[in-house]
């Protein structure tokens, strides 16, 4: 079981890495030719780093459409960064001590986590208009973080495990030194949630975290009169031929 799960996870952190590092470039390299953000915009790069800002750590525009999905929205990802910070712990020794005082929060984080994608789930599923744009892939990966949010429950307040063992396990993979890992079921199940979710990541919707930075509508300064924005498949300015209109 130990090589099993060692094998996954260098697999899934391959894919991983590779495959959002490869969406990230897509993005780099699609031209923005036109000045297309959302408006009111900000007219200054300070304006825009602001706005983005505020988008990416307080989601201000779902605030401005849903209060409702936007408190879900921000219970379930507050929490899973109090989580993703409780879990560094597991991979590095000695553990910071920053990282030891967020102990407590994170443990209870899961709660709030999966009420959180309980809330978005209902989202997709009873309010009509998300319904009818919604996929299966949608509702698959919704799952898959309820399934990770209540295995981690599972160990934490139900099923104790060995933690010990499990971060031997981590720090043995970082070091290709492989640690036995605990073959305690709800640990097996949480890993094996954890890496399909590594895995199916780069390939679904919720590579959106990094590609928000390159979304046109939010990163554009609102300066089309002021700059002038070559297409790259046109030819340069100067080479256009201008039609006056007829009768002038």
């Amino acid at each position: 079981m130990t090589v099993l799960y060692a094998l996954l996870y260098y697999v899934a952190a391959i894919i991983f890495v590779v495959g959002v590092a490869k969406r990230v470039w897509e993005y780099w390299k699609t031209p923005q030719p036109a000045v297309i953000p959302t408006t009111p915009a900000p007219v200054t790069r300070t304006g825009v780093v602001w706005r983005m800002f505020k988008e990416v750590a307080f989601f201000e525009s779902l605030w401005k459409s849903n209060k409702w999905i936007w408190i879900f929205a921000m219970m379930f990802h507050l929490s899973l960064w109090l989580i993703i910070i409780r879990h560094l712990r597991y991979f590095l020794d000695p553990v910071p001590t920053l990282i030891v005082l967020a102990q407590p929060f994170g443990k209870y984080a899961g709660f709030f986590f999966v009420l959180g994608a309980l809330g978005l789930l209902a989202r997709r599923m009873f309010v009509p208009r998300i319904r009818y744009i919604s996929n299966p892939s949608d509702y698959l990966m919704l799952l898959l973080f309820l399934g990770i949010g209540l295995s981690g429950l599972g160990m934490t307040f139900v099923s104790k495990t060995d933690i010990v063992g499990v971060k031997a396990f981590f720090l043995g993979l970082m070091t290709f030194n492989w640690q036995p890992l605990p073959t305690d079921l709800p640990v097996l199940v949480h890993l094996g949630l954890v890496a399909l979710f590594l895995i199916i990541f780069p390939f679904s919707k919720l590579v959106h975290a990094p590609g928000v930075f390159f979304s046109p509508t939010r990163n554009m300064v609102d300066n089309p009169r002021e700059k002038f924005r070559p297409v790259p498949w046109l030819p340069p300015v100067d080479e256009v031929q201008y039609d006056p209109p007829h009768g002038s």
